[in-house]
């Protein structure tokens, strides 16, 4: 459906009229009004418990927020996503992220072709696969078993399946090192390949059209170092692809037989539930790829069916828009208090940015609000140590997501109590803060003399009512992991429905990539420079002149 401009809408202008009031108020006050607020802000589902309570909003703020979701037309976006409807616009493709992690005979037909039968019958080759490797079934030229595995992928192909295997690193198999290269930068794969034996190597090569520039040129930079001590004839034994170009598969030395489609209508920062997961399902086994499908699933069908009021996507959504829009924090930092998610802001910076940066609605107009924060972060307690100085008392708001499980996954004593301590006390120190009279008690009761309390003060205040979010889990379990991504997929999902915006296609990443090529043949010397701008024709001439030292 056409939707008008956001801030026309009626249900927008009562959140706005709404927001004079709620920029004034104190968290602390809040929860001083409402002795229930915690219970009635606070939502579970697929394993994952939701708190946000330490946000600047009230029940009326939600309901409002729901309604402008309502009126965006939220939930008939979600039902035509989930029915296999085309909803990716500008490139005409249905959005079956979902439907990867469907269980057997679940998903109807899209375009007459049985979705659900077409992802079975990978994920049945790639359990096929995956036990060989495991079990020693699968050997190398010279017999050996496979003990370290070298993932060749850019973008979802990489931060994806490099970011789960992480996070489950305490189910891998003990037998098998993951290695993940991406970057173009040779000091990448050289550090992979420093690590490897030839013989004791699979490499998996990601790239669905088989083109990807950058992970071609990582993929046949693997094959010529693979070929200094083995032959061409040994390539299957030891290369495999995620890919639907049989023929560029097959010239490159892959046997067809060992490799692993996927469909257009999984978005590469969608795809780690597709084939580009293998990565995941050799490091962990099989079983537990499902259960980390099933948590997915878990979360889909909660999506889809609770209430808008009660939904965490939705409400995840439109707190981060409340933010966003009109409290004026233009960034979000993610905070795992566990070190396993370490990679999960980087997931999740892919996830957003690539998803919501964007400038112009479906429409083709310019938006009207700012669209997509600014998404970073880093492990608590290392972030604690780094860059919470600044979103304690820096001059800009920032809301924090805190992640965390409430029991280890290790057996060291001590350990974890202190690290939820930590999480805990850091959402409440930026909700609270410090008042000026607080400050000035502490430091009375330290002896300090009233000169330099009144030095001290200003130093010490912590102005709080800074808003987060808290999630929780039991445990980091497949099915857990499964859960909170899916979470945020369609937190982001929603976030684009209500800008109206194209969530789906990533056009931003196209012209650098086509500039680079031009320079890249300039710098090689297969073609003249061209006339660019003085600043790149300088850099190109020192590159020059550094390549003849």
């Amino acid at each position: 459906m056409r939707l008008p401009a956001l801030t026309s809408t009626a249900a927008y202008q009562a959140l706005e009229n709404h927001a004079h009031d709620a920029r004034e108020w104190e968290m602390r006050q809040l929860f001083a009004k409402d002795p229930q607020r915690f219970p009635r802000m606070t939502v579970e589902a697929a394993d994952l418990f939701l708190d946000y309570s330490k946000n600047r909003i009230s029940a009326e703020t939600v309901e409002l927020l729901v309604h402008l979701a309502r009126t965006r037309g939220v939930a008939e976006q979600r039902d035509a996503m989930f029915a296999g409807e085309k909803i990716n616009i500008t490139e005409r493709r249905a959005v079956l992220h979902t439907a990867l992690r469907m269980p057997r005979g679940k998903q109807p037909k899209v375009d007459g072709q049985d979705v659900n039968a077409d992802v079975h019958a990978v994920l049945d080759r790639i359990k096929v696969f995956t036990d060989k490797v495991r079990n020693n079934g699968w050997l190398g030229y010279t017999g050996k078993p496979i003990t370290d595995v070298v993932n060749i992928g850019i973008g979802g192909s990489d931060l994806g399946p490099k970011m789960a295997v992480l996070a489950l690193r305490s189910y891998s198999h003990p037998r098998l090192k993951m290695h993940f290269v991406s970057n173009v930068d040779g000091h990448d794969m050289d550090a992979a390949l420093s690590q490897v034996n030839p013989e004791t190597t699979l490499f998996i090569v990601a790239s669905k059209t088989f083109t990807t520039a950058e992970t071609m040129m990582n993929a046949q930079s693997a094959r010529s170092w693979f070929l200094k001590t083995a032959k061409e004839a040994d390539l299957p034994r030891h290369f495999v692809a995620v890919s639907t170009n049989t023929e560029a598969v097959r010239a490159f030395g892959i046997d067809p037989e060992n490799m692993f489609p996927f469909w257009d209508w999984v978005g590469g920062r969608y795809s780690v539930w597709s084939a580009i997961g293998l990565p995941v399902a050799l490091a962990v086994g099989f079983g537990y790829f499902q259960a980390f499908l099933q948590g997915a699933h878990e979360m889909d069908e909660h999506f889809r069916s609770a209430p808008l009021e009660q939904n965490m996507p939705v409400l995840l959504a439109m707190i981060g828009f409340w933010n966003r829009q009109f409290l004026n924090c233009t960034s979000l930092s993610i905070a795992p208090y566990h070190q396993d998610l370490n990679r999960f802001p980087a997931y999740l910076q892919q996830l957003d940015m690539e998803s919501n940066g964007k400038r112009v609605t479906k429409n083709g107009q310019p938006v009207d609000t700012p669209t997509c924060p600014v998404v970073w972060g880093e492990c608590g307690t290392n972030a604690q140590h780094a860059y919470f100085q600044l979103l304690h008392q820096g001059t800009d708001v920032t809301p924090i997501d805190f992640i965390a499980a409430l029991r280890a996954s290790h057996d060291l004593p001590g350990h974890h109590d202190a690290l939820l301590a930590n999480c805990f006390a850091q959402a409440e120190a930026f909700m609270k803060g410090k008042t000026d009279a607080e400050v000035r008690a502490e430091l009375k009761g330290a002896g300090m003399s009233a000169s330099d309390i009144e030095e001290m003060v200003p130093h010490k205040l912590f102005p709080g009512n800074r808003p987060s979010n808290m999630i929780l889990m039991d445990q980091l379990t497949p099915a857990t992991l499964g859960a909170l991504i899916a979470l945020y997929e369609h937190k982001t999902f929603v976030q684009g429905v209500v800008w109206n915006i194209a969530s789906f296609d990533q056009w931003g990443v196209e012209l650098g990539k086509v500039l680079a090529k031009k320079i890249q043949a300039e710098l090689t010397g297969e073609a003249d420079t061209e006339v660019h701008d003085s600043s790149t024709n300088g850099l190109i001439a020192k590159a020059k002149a550094a390549q003849i030292l």
